[in-house]
């Protein structure tokens, strides 16, 4: 059933925006996480205390009719990263058009890091040369 026009304006938000284009990114296989190293930290705090950002990691300019969404994640290694950001964009120019209702008029994704299974950032690098006492 189709609802007729009726007289109003609506409005969607940047963040609103956001969050769809972030669900729709997180979707693709590959995507280890969004944002740059500082907002990942930032956002667990937030979720430490309560809060959350499910737009982390993406900037949308919102017009009357159009939208422009930058992405910034950390790809999993071994996928290919032209393909994932080919991937990406085609997950958000979708979701933003059809859930939305916007033009997508550009996606720019960018892939500030590569997230390695099986190594921990917190182990050192390598194993301290032991000194042999002469």
């Amino acid at each position: 059933m189709v609802v007729p026009a009726a007289p109003g304006r609506t409005t969607i938000s940047e963040a609103a925006v956001a969050k769809v284009a972030a669900v729709a990114a997180r979707s693709v296989p590959g995507v280890y996480a969004l944002g740059s190293g500082t907002a990942r930290a930032l956002s667990a705090l937030r979720d430490v205390v309560g809060g959350s950002d499910a737009g982390q990691g993406v900037n949308v300019e919102v017009g009357q009719t159009q939208v422009a969404v930058d992405i910034n994640l950390v790809a999993v290694y071994g996928k290919p990263l032209h393909e994932l950001a080919s991937s990406v964009r085609a997950a958000v120019y979708t979701a933003v058009e059809q859930l939305v209702g916007l033009d997508v008029v550009e996606v720019n994704v960018e892939i500030n890091d590569v997230h390695v299974p099986g190594l921990d950032p917190k182990a050192p690098a390598e194993k301290p040369v032991r000194q042999v006492a002469q």
